[in-house]
C-alpha cells in the first residue's frame, strides 16, 4: 500500500508570454498608424468634371507646342520670352473685366513654358484661367 501524500503543486501563470505579445501589438499599432498631418496653407482645390463648358467667343486661347513654343489664338510668337507673351496677351484682351484664358498645351511641353503662360496672364491682368484637357475613356 502506497501512503505517501502527494503535494499538491500551485498553479501558476507566466505573464511573460502575454506581456511579449501586448508589447508587439502595441509596437504594431504604433507604427502603422497615420498621423494626421496639418498643412499651414489652407487652399481649395478645385473641382473638375468631364462635361463641356461653353466658354465665352471672346476668350483667349494660349497654346504650347511639344517644344514650349507659344501661340496667342492661333497666331505664333515671334519668341519664348515672358514680355512677348504678355504683350500678344495685352494687345488682345478686351476691355470686359471677365475674359478668360484658356492654356492648352501638349502633353510633353515643358512645365516652365505653362507656368509662364498662367503668369503672364495673371500679370496682365486675366485672372479667369481655364487649363484644356481631353478626356478618356477607360476600358
Amino acid at each position: 500500500m502506497n501512503l505517501r501524500q502527494f503535494r499538491r503543486e500551485e498553479p501558476s501563470v507566466n505573464l511573460t508570454p502575454l506581456i511579449d505579445v501586448v508589447f508587439l501589438l502595441l509596437i504594431f499599432f504604433m507604427v502603422t498608424t497615420t498621423f494626421r498631418e496639418e498643412s499651414e496653407i489652407q487652399i481649395n482645390l478645385p473641382q473638375a468634371s468631364n462635361k463641356p463648358v461653353e466658354h465665352e467667343a471672346q476668350a483667349l486661347e494660349v497654346t504650347i507646342d511639344r517644344d514650349g513654343h507659344f501661340f496667342v489664338n492661333q497666331q505664333a510668337l515671334i519668341n519664348t520670352q515672358l514680355d512677348t507673351l504678355k504683350r500678344a496677351l495685352r494687345e488682345l484682351k478686351s476691355d470686359a473685366g471677365n475674359q478668360s484664358v484658356i492654356v492648352s498645351a501638349d502633353a510633353n511641353a515643358p512645365h516652365q513654358a505653362v507656368v509662364k503662360a498662367m503668369d503672364a496672364a495673371r500679370q496682365v491682368g486675366l485672372t479667369r484661367l481655364s487649363i484644356a484637357t481631353r478626356t478618356f475613356e477607360r476600358d
